[in-house]
Parts: structure tokens; C-alpha cells; sequence
């Protein structure tokens, strides 16, 4: 009997029997499951795989390592060890031990638009260089453009300029002019103050007719020694630059790097040129200033730098500083600190709105427990200079003797810088008639005694800080992104450079209706500065009216709410300034005829705000800032309000807080007793408050976790700042 076949016999006689050839289905390899019950791996497990702790341990390991030597050397000199195995150090061996912690080796670094300052940690004050580099060019900056001089003049037909002064600088200037002069007449009035009508007769006449005194070299105890040219040195930095005479052989032009706190692009062909010029400027300036003479890169290495940024600041710049710092330079470490946030470190606060008021740039920012608020940030592109160059059309305006001044000419800059500091006052005690003396000295040339009259052109120069239709703002945006462009995220491609509600919303309110995006509708139109030129067509008076800021009403948060007569409450706008009339010519609560309820305003994109110069009143930026910065809390807004502290150059002119605060209780009369400007305590000098607070900073040792050495930005690049800074990168 046939016994029962099995289906792979079956399929084998059918010929349908599978058969391998051993051959692997794939190349890849196989990879044998991982048995979960018993399985271990040290990854992220030990101390010694993280990057901070191995840097740490190599630094206790360095610091071991030099002690052993050390001990070894003094007893190979015959030195005492003491039972626990320690020498006994000597005085000189302390000092130097204390040198890391005492700031002696660390150099800190505040860049301004003129001014650098820089000096060691443990230094009292820091060294002032003027921000500065001239170099050997063909034609000096006074010869460029034929000659055109600073302000720029009027010109007939003739191509002269016209001979009544009142003419020189257009109908314009002449109505503003007249305008702020007559606002000041009327409130000095109110408040009591006595003016008399024909003041400013009596300042032409006396200016008409008055001529210089010319006084011999000799007898000059005040004559400046001049730059020597004849070196021929490549290039000239600091006091020595702006010394150089304007027809020197060979001809020396200047070069500012900075510009309205930015790179300057208008001046440059390049931008390696740019940071070329920041290097030998503070290179320059930590040899000869502060008198290191540090010639090779293992000195260098000796130094740590703390870098002070602006609040604002844009990443590109910050990146090529960092760069500079530990590629160039070659610091054993950098570390970097705000404006604000160091100006906070240095007086000692620890809520404030600093007010920073420079000589091309005005930035405010909030500060609250060590941080910076982002959206607080605001930069707007008026300064010290701004006032200078105001203050010399209206000095001119009145027959001022000497009309030929030129800020063009370095000699002549200096002279108006002077000027500036010496008369200007937000004082309205002092605007009267006053009789003064200047001393011109000029290169191969004799001392010019001059004697002039000036009127009310202290007080109101300074108010273009409050009035900024005043100041020439002009040519700020030419050439912008030039040389450096935005910085763009790698991921998405969009621009990452910080940004700030506060100041969008600045820039949204002043930008006009081309630059704004089609789905912005703005509430209010200013007027609008793109590329530097006025392009809507509204009357100047309409931007000397006083805004009211979005917490007009925030006075009422305290109290208790009151129902509303209107069958909806109406919408607040949180920030929008709003023409007064818009505020004012509501009527009675129970007249209010229903509205159409607005959209809310949308900020301009961020690829337009390049093209909208940041112009605006000073009183009403601060009222900006602070409303984002508190959002919406009573309580963090009067601390802000008491906590306003001036700093910077333009800060000091005399009266300037008070008037910030008259203006800011105008505007906010809810909190009129909260109100509080002042400078930085302990007789502290606001020029220099900022780096005193980065001194402080990087003394700090144990708290300071924001350094950056060689190796840590060898290994990681630029994407060390995320990991190192104290504020979102």
C-alpha cells in the first residue's frame, strides 16, 4: 500500500517547488534586533561628555598642574612648604593671582557713532578716542563735492549764496524757525517769565556789526599743536586724526565706521574696509591710550574683552565683532553686554527706562531684574550731532560774525562741538540776551577773538530732540544695505535680525502710504522720511502736534470700571500715538454718535523697514517704549515712569530731564506723580555710565557664564551666541 505523499512532494512532482540559491536578498546589511531587556549605553551619562564641565575640568587640571610647577620652583629656591603642602606667596605672587578677578587683564569696549571708549575693568574711567580713522586720499573731506559746507546753503542764480543770512538755509527753515521761537515767547510767558520784544533785534544788530580781534601765537596760551604730515603715515586715528590740517601734503580724508549706529555704508567701498578701520582704531587705542604696547598674539591671549552692543543691535555686526575679537585680536575670551542692561549694572538699578541719547542715535530700552525687554527696544536716528548742526543754522540765521563755519572742516567741528556744550540749556531761565566769546584757531593761521549775542537759539537747537521737523534728517538712509545686508535664517529664509513691537509700531505710525503694506491700514498719517527725503505732502505743523499715546486712558486702570453709555465698549489701540484732535473732539459720553469700529492697525513688514528713517519725538517714544514694556500692568508702569535714567553725551545738556519730565506728564497726566527723570546716582558721569557697567560685568567671575574663548568658537561658530548670551539670540 502506497502510503500518503506530503504536500512538498506533491508540489515537487507538479514542478512547483520553490528553490533558493543561498543568494542574500539585499546588500545591506542585517542588523540583529537589539535585546530590550538587556541592553545599556553611556551616552549623555557622564559628566565629562558635556562641553562646559570637560572646559572646567581642563581648567582645574591647568590650574593644579601650575601649582605643582610652582611648588617645585620654590623649593628648588630654597622656599618654605608649608604642612598642607602650599609655599608661602609673596606679595608680588598675590597680585598676580588677583589680577583675573580685579579686571587688570580684562579690556572693556563701548563703540559709539563718535566716540570710543575703552579701558581696563579695574580702571576708574575709561579712555574717550574719537571714533575716527583718516587716511591718505587725494582730496580732504572739505574739498569734496567743490566745497559744499555743512549746513548747506541756499544758492542764488549766481551760484552764490545769499547775502542776508535769513535767507541762507530757505523759506522753510525760516518758517520753523520762527514758529518754535514763537511757542517759546508764549510759554515762557505763561510761566512768568520776562521777554523782552525786540530781543532778537538787538542780538543781529550787535552781530551785524561786530568783527574778530586777531591774536599772535605767541600770546595764545590756548594753541593747538597740530598733526606732523610729514611721515607720510598710512593712516591717523583718534585726537590726531581730527588734528591734521586741511591742506596737508599729502591730503588726509576721514573716515567714520560708524554712522547713526550703524555700519557705514555711504562712505566705503567695501565692508572689510569697515572693520578694518574698527580694528586699528581699537587696537590703536588699547596701545597708545591705555599703554599696553601689546605687539605679539600671545599677549593678546593675555586679555580677556567685554564688548558693549547696542539694545537694537543687528546679528551681522555682532558676528563680525566676535569674529574680529577672537580671530583678529586673538582674546583668550569675549563676552558681550547691552547698552541698557550695562547702563542698569553701572548705576545700580535694577527696574529703570534707560534713555540713551547719543551723538547720531537715541535708544530706549526697559530693564527689569538684569534683562533687557525686547519689545521695550527703540532706536531712532537723532542725536547730539543733529542738534549741533540746528544750532549752527540758527546761530548763522542771526548774523552770527562768523557765517564761514563749515562742519566739513575739522577745525570748524570742533568749534561748534565746543559751542554746543558751552551754551546750550533746556533752561528757561537762561534764554535771555547774553553776550559771549569764542577763540577760532585754524591751521598756518592766527587766533580770531570773536564776540556775539545769542538769544533763544540754546534752548531751541535742543528742542529738536522734542521737535524733531526741526533737525536735518536728510541723506540718513543713503546707501543703506550697501555693503551689509540683512541677516536671513538658514531654515526659512526670512530675516532674523531682533525686532521690537515698540519700534514697529514707530515705524508703522511715521511710515508713508507707499511703504506700507497693502493690508496695513494706518489710523493717522505723519509724515514719512524713505531714502532720507520727506515723501508725503502734509504741512510740518501737523507733526508738532501733541500725540496722544495708546494709555491715555491707562490713568483710569486703577479705579474701578465705570459702565459705558455706548452699547459696546470702544476699542483702545495698545500703543498707536493718535493725534490730539482725534482724542479731544469726541464729545460728551451721552452725545457720542456710534462708530464703525476701526481694524487694527497692522505693523509694517520687516522687509520694509529699511526703507522708513526712524524719526520721532523724544517724549513719545518713551511713552512707546514703556507701554510695550509694561503691557497693560498700572504697577510696572509707574515704576518705569519713576525709573527714567538719562545717559549718554547729549544727556548732559543742563534742563533736559526736567523738560523730559513736563513733557511726559503732559502726555500722561494719570501718572504725573510717578513721573521721575534723572541721571545716573553717585555723581556718576551719563557719558560713561555704560561702560562702567560692562567694567563691572566682566568682573563678575562666578556669575558671568557668557564667555566665549577660541575653542568653544572654533568648534561651534556663530551658533555659540545662542548657547551665551544672556538674552534670546
Amino acid at each position: 500500500m502506497v502510503g500518503k505523499k506530503s504536500g512538498k512532494a506533491l508540489l515537487r512532482e507538479e514542478g512547483l517547488e520553490r528553490t533558493d540559491n543561498n543568494m542574500d536578498l539585499t546588500s545591506w546589511p542585517t542588523i540583529i534586533p537589539i535585546n530590550q531587556k538587556n541592553y545599556y549605553t553611556d551616552y549623555l551619562k557622564r559628566d565629562e561628555q558635556i562641553l562646559a564641565v570637560r572646559s572646567q575640568q581642563e581648567e582645574a587640571r591647568n590650574k593644579m598642574i601650575k601649582q605643582a610647577k610652582d611648588r617645585d620652583r620654590a623649593l628648588a629656591q630654597g622656599r618654605t612648604v608649608g604642612p598642607d603642602g602650599d609655599i608661602e606667596m609673596e606679595e608680588g605672587d598675590e597680585e598676580n593671582e588677583d589680577e583675573a578677578s580685579s579686571g587688570a587683564k580684562t579690556i572693556v569696549i563701548h563703540i559709539g557713532s563718535q566716540n570710543l571708549r575703552v579701558g581696563l575693568a579695574n580702571d576708574a574711567l575709561p579712555k574717550t578716542v574719537p571714533m575716527v580713522v583718516a587716511r591718505r586720499a587725494e582730496m580732504s573731506e572739505s574739498e569734496l563735492d567743490n566745497g559744499e559746507p555743512a549746513p548747506k546753503r541756499a544758492k542764488l542764480n549766481n551760484g552764490l549764496p545769499p547775502h542776508e543770512p535769513e535767507k541762507r538755509f530757505g523759506d522753510e527753515f525760516a518758517k520753523k524757525f520762527a514758529g518754535m521761537s514763537n511757542d517759546l515767547k508764549v510759554r515762557m510767558r505763561m510761566n512768568k517769565r520776562k521777554v523782552l520784544p525786540q530781543s532778537r533785534d538787538m542780538v543781529t544788530s550787535y552781530n551785524r556789526r561786530n568783527t574778530y580781534e586777531t591774536i599772535t601765537d605767541f600770546n595764545d596760551t590756548m594753541r593747538i599743536e597740530w598733526t606732523e604730515t610729514s611721515h607720510k603715515r598710512p593712516c591717523i586715528t583718534g585726537k590726531a586724526a581730527l588734528r591734521i590740517p586741511e591742506l596737508s601734503e599729502p591730503r588726509y580724508k576721514l573716515f567714520w565706521p560708524i554712522k547713526n549706529g550703524w555700519i557705514n555704508e555711504q562712505d566705503y567701498a567695501s565692508k572689510r574696509f569697515v572693520y578694518e578701520d574698527i580694528r586699528i582704531i581699537i587696537e590703536d587705542a588699547i596701545n597708545l591710550q591705555l599703554e599696553l604696547n601689546i605687539k605679539t598674539r600671545e599677549e593678546w591671549g593675555q586679555y580677556s574683552c567685554v564688548i558693549v552692543i547696542p539694545d537694537y543691535y543687528e546679528r551681522t555686526y555682532v558676528t563680525s565683532l566676535l569674529d574680529m575679537a577672537i580671530t583678529e585680536f586673538g582674546f583668550a575670551r569675549v563676552c558681550f553686554i547691552q547698552e541698557s542692561l550695562a547702563a542698569s549694572f553701572g548705576a545700580g538699578f535694577t527696574v529703570s527706562c534707560v534713555v540713551d541719547i547719543g551723538a547720531q542715535k537715541t535708544s530706549i530700552s526697559c530693564v527689569e531684574d538684569g534683562m533687557v525687554i525686547d519689545n521695550s527696544r527703540v532706536n531712532i536716528k537723532y542725536g547730539g550731532a543733529d542738534i549741533t548742526e540746528a544750532f549752527v543754522k540758527m546761530i548763522i540765521y542771526n548774523h552770527f560774525p562768523y557765517a564761514e563755519i563749515n562742519l566739513n572742516r575739522r577745525y570748524d567741528f570742533q568749534l561748534a562741538e565746543e559751542l554746543k556744550q558751552k551754551f546750550c540749556t533746556m533752561t528757561e531761565a537762561d534764554v535771555s540776551v547774553q553776550l559771549y566769546d569764542f577763540h577760532l584757531r585754524a591751521p598756518d593761521q592766527e587766533t580770531r577773538k570773536y564776540t556775539f549775542k545769542i538769544y533763544d537759539e540754546v534752548i531751541l537747537a535742543p528742542m529738536g530732540l522734542f521737535k524733531p521737523h526741526i533737525l536735518n534728517n536728510s541723506g540718513k538712509l543713503d546707501a543703506r544695505r550697501k555693503l551689509v545686508e540683512k541677516s536671513y535664517d538658514i531654515y526659512d529664509n526670512k530675516p532674523n535680525d531682533p525686532s521690537s513691537t515698540a519700534q514697529a509700531e514707530i515705524l508703522t505710525a511715521i511710515a508713508p502710504e507707499e511703504v506700507l503694506t497693502s493690508t496695513t491700514k494706518p489710523t493717522i498719517k505723519t509724515n514719512g522720511v524713505t531714502n532720507g527725503v520727506v515723501t508725503n505732502g502734509t504741512k510740518e505743523e501737523s507733526f508738532n502736534d501733541s500725540r496722544r499715546p495708546s494709555f491715555a486712558n491707562i490713568k483710569e486702570m486703577d479705579s474701578t470700571p465705570q459702565p459705558s453709555a455706548a452699547s459696546s465698549p470702544a476699542r483702545q489701540i495698545d500703543g498707536t500715538p493718535q493725534p490730539e484732535d482725534v482724542m479731544m473732539d469726541r464729545g460728551p459720553p451721552g452725545n457720542e454718535k456710534p462708530r464703525i469700529e476701526e481694524e487694527e492697525e497692522e505693523p509694517i513688514s520687516i522687509e520694509r523697514r529699511d526703507d522708513v528713517l526712524p524719526i520721532y519725538p523724544l517724549p513719545n517714544a518713551v511713552v512707546t517704549s514703556i507701554t510695550h514694556a509694561a503691557r497693560g500692568s498700572a504697577s510696572k508702569t509707574g515704576d518705569y515712569l519713576s525709573g527714567i535714567m538719562l545717559t549718554g553725551g547729549t544727556s548732559i545738556i543742563p534742563g533736559l530731564a526736567q523738560h523730559l519730565e513736563d513733557s511726559l506728564r503732559g502726555i500722561l497726566p494719570g501718572y504725573s506723580k510717578d513721573i521721575l527723570v534723572g541721571r545716573p546716582p553717585r555723581e556718576l558721569d551719563p557719558q560713561v555710565v555704560v561702560w562702567k557697567g560692562g567694567a563691572v560685568f566682566g568682573r563678575m567671575s562666578r556669575t558671568n557664564d557668557s564667555w566665549i574663548n577660541a575653542f568653544l568658537y572654533e568648534r561651534l561658530g556663530e551658533r555659540v551666541l545662542a548657547h551665551k548670551l544672556m538674552w534670546a539670540w
